[in-house]
């Protein structure tokens, strides 16, 4: 055969020889690189695959870092309420030594400075930290969760670790939960403070009826109000004057009579009818009044209740009876603030037999120095002047939402809602027993200035409004719409209700002709520069003058039905002389401690009106609310428990899934070697053959060609 030039360059710089050079080029890139491709245009599917892995890897690294830092600083959570637990228990301990009644005064001063030893102790835990990172401050790492006064100043906003695509973990606790949080299975329980006697001893002269001592549920209705003549029974003489809140947040007044034969069992159902059969009426051991709620986590139940019997049954009237001829307005329960509240002072002579007024709960109100003119503390309810200490003067009740509101088909609070602290936010009608149109509150007392105030806020459908009494004149309270107009009663906000507050205490009305939504913007500026009102972290009003450190101003604020039995029970309640509470759902971990505390220093087993401080819980009760802190902190703990065990079982998990998806990512991009090694040893045999063909075609000579 002839060989020819196109034979030559055919075998030289054929299609298969450089395909054979590609391969082999690509078979030595692979072995030096240890990678089947580096560029997409090698392999496209490989090269999309192996970046899908290498995105899930990173995000695996991100969770599996987000997870640990969260567990490490869940188990340090963990730990700090280990100490809780075992620093509860010890005061637990150490209040059931203090209820001992053997315990000299000396010993009880002991244990009440060993209590406050632990109350600080309790403040150093929840101000924890890790690298300058407050544990029970929220989001809020920086702030120091609880100040010198116990009170929290971190937020609600749970810290979540990074699971994964829209999933994520939480890993912290907050303040808020932890020391103000709610236990949703307690029944709110609330005492009266004023021990009731057997009154049989004081009886007169022949006459024994029962025994001697505190009253029980058997004791009749003359063993509990006492008398100075003979029985007389089925006679109603004896009137119950009751007032309160059922667990619903309904607020209502009650009259009950009663006869001397009457046990006071019976006056028990008759409280409790007046709930609506939604609490417990019981006396305890020192003959109080004990309401407990039968529903959970209800924080509204609230008492008020005082006792009235005229003795001077020679005349016609009978002035227990608050709606008797006797008075010129009938259904104020201010009529009783005549009668004569120390039974003693019948017997001995001192007050001719007369109107005798029995007080169940009392308070520290100092009538000497509070605005109201009423002389029986009892009478007051809902009346009673807020604290001034400084320059804050606050009320004592929360503002607690009470119901849901209804708007079309929507409903506009939902039932995890119910039982919140109020903000300013919130509306008066969403707190309040029923609608407010056509109520009216009245805020009566000193301004900041010293200087008398005497206001009406007016309620109404179409347009709410306030009046200044010392000057008659009344300005409208703007809502926020455009054009500006005088808000609905219903529609207005606690932050409208406390712009009013501010004005009339800091004196700072709107300016010209009332009615210009102008000057009424201008003259609420005027007033925060001066004072503020605001809700406390629990939900209660409190005035903060700006410009005084010992505030003139003193006042109370009321629905201008409190206290006429003749009228519609208030809508609302700001300051109450009320029952005190043993248990409830809400929880202020620090105040709960100082009431504890306080109740050994005062050497007070129980509520005793007779004694210092005639508004703590006293002793016995103390215990009661250590063993509710202590399941709240047990039930906290078992979540920062659970928390710990997720994260640490999301840790193990994504450490198995990045060793799978690296596994994954080797076999699809990684160079199998043995298999590279194979393919160059047969690549570089097939090269040479060619090679070799090649030289052999070049050493022929002229005579192959002819």
């Amino acid at each position: 055969m002839r060989v020819t030039s196109s034979m030559y360059y055919s075998n030289l710089y054929s299609s298969k020889n450089t395909s054979l050079q590609t391969q082999l080029f690509d078979v030595n890139k692979q072995i030096a690189s240890g990678l089947q491709i580096k560029y997409a245009k090698d392999n496209v599917r490989t090269f999309a695959e192996t970046i899908r892995l290498d995105n899930e890897s990173t995000e695996l690294e991100q969770v599996s870092k987000s997870a640990n830092n969260g567990y490490k600083l869940s188990n340090e959570t963990d730990v700090i309420l280990n100490d809780f637990d075992k620093t509860m228990s010890r005061m637990r301990v150490l209040l059931i030594k203090a209820a001992n009644g053997s315990n000299s005064d000396t010993s009880l001063d002991a244990i009440a400075a060993e209590l406050k030893t632990i109350k600080e102790h309790f403040r150093n835990l929840a101000n924890s930290s890790i690298n300058g990172q407050y544990l029970f401050s929220g989001s809020a790492i920086d702030t120091k969760p609880i100040d010198d006064d116990g009170h929290y100043q971190g937020n609600g906003v749970a810290s979540d670790a990074f699971t994964g695509s829209k999933t994520k973990q939480q890993y912290n606790i907050t303040g808020e939960e932890l020391f103000l949080g709610e236990k949703h299975l307690v029944k709110r329980e609330v005492t009266s403070n004023a021990v009731n006697d057997n009154l049989v001893s004081n009886f007169p002269t022949g006459e024994t009826e029962g025994e001697a001592g505190v009253v029980t549920k058997e004791s009749t209705i003359r063993e509990f109000m006492g008398d100075t003549d003979a029985a007389e029974p089925g006679v109603a003489k004896h009137y119950f004057y009751l007032r309160g809140t059922d667990s619903g947040g309904r607020s209502f007044k009650e009259t009950i009579t009663m006869s001397d034969e009457q046990p006071i069992s019976s006056l028990l159902h008759e409280i409790k009818k007046a709930y609506g059969g939604t609490v417990d009426v019981s006396l305890n051991k020192h003959g109080k009044f004990v309401i407990q709620n039968k529903i959970k986590g209800s924080s509204k139940l609230d008492f008020n209740m005082v006792g009235a019997v005229d003795f001077n049954r020679t005349n016609i009237n009978d002035r227990a009876n608050i709606n008797d001829l006797a008075y010129a307005k009938s259904g104020l329960i201010t009529n009783l603030d005549g009668g004569e509240t120390n039974f003693d002072n019948f017997v001995t002579g001192i007050t001719p037999p007369g109107l005798f007024i029995k007080e169940f709960v009392k308070s520290d109100l100092d009538p000497a120095s509070s605005i109201s003119s009423l002389k029986i503390d009892g009478l007051e309810y809902d009346r009673t002047e807020f604290t001034r200490e400084g320059s804050i003067v606050s009320s004592n009740v929360p503002q607690i939402i009470k119901k849901s509101r209804i708007v079309g088909q929507t409903e506009m609070i939902t039932l995890a809602n119910r039982n919140k602290f109020a903000s300013a936010s919130t509306l008066l009608a969403d707190v309040a027993s029923g609608s407010l149109n056509g109520s009216s509150f009245k805020l009566e007392g000193l301004t900041a200035t010293g200087t008398p105030l005497n206001l009406n806020i007016n309620f109404a459908a179409g347009g709410s409004t306030f009046t200044d009494n010392n000057t008659g004149k009344t300005y409208n309270i703007y809502n926020m719409s455009n054009p500006r107009t005088a808000v609905d009663g219903d529609e207005m906000k606690y932050r409208q209700l406390m712009d009013v507050m501010n004005m009339a205490i800091t004196s700072n009305f709107p300016a010209g002709v009332p009615g210009i939504d102008t000057q009424y913007d201008t003259a609420i500026l005027s007033a925060n520069a001066a004072g503020e009102v605001s809700l406390s972290y629990d939900g209660k009003i409190k005035f903060q003058d700006k410009q005084n450190s010992n505030t003139l101003a003193k006042f109370s604020m009321y629905d201008t039905n409190s206290g006429d039995f003749g009228a519609s029970a208030s809508l609302m309640t700001f300051n109450t002389n009320n029952a005190i509470t043993v248990r409830d759902p809400k929880t202020d971990f620090f105040n709960v401690i100082d009431q504890m505390i306080t109740a050994v220093e005062n050497h007070k087993l129980y509520p005793d009106a007779t004694s210092a401080n005639m508004r703590n819980i006293g002793i016995e009760n103390a215990i009661t609310m250590m063993d509710d802190l202590t399941d709240h902190v047990l039930r906290a703990h078992a979540q920062v428990g659970a928390q710990s065990k997720a994260l640490r079982s999301e840790v193990d998990r994504t450490s198995v899934l990045e060793i799978s998806v690296k596994t994954l990512r080797s076999s699809v991009i990684d160079t199998d070697l043995a298999k590279a090694s194979l393919s160059l040893s047969q690549l570089t045999t097939d090269y040479k053959a060619m090679l070799s063909t090649v030289g052999k075609v070049s050493k022929l000579n002229l005579v192959n060609y002819i």
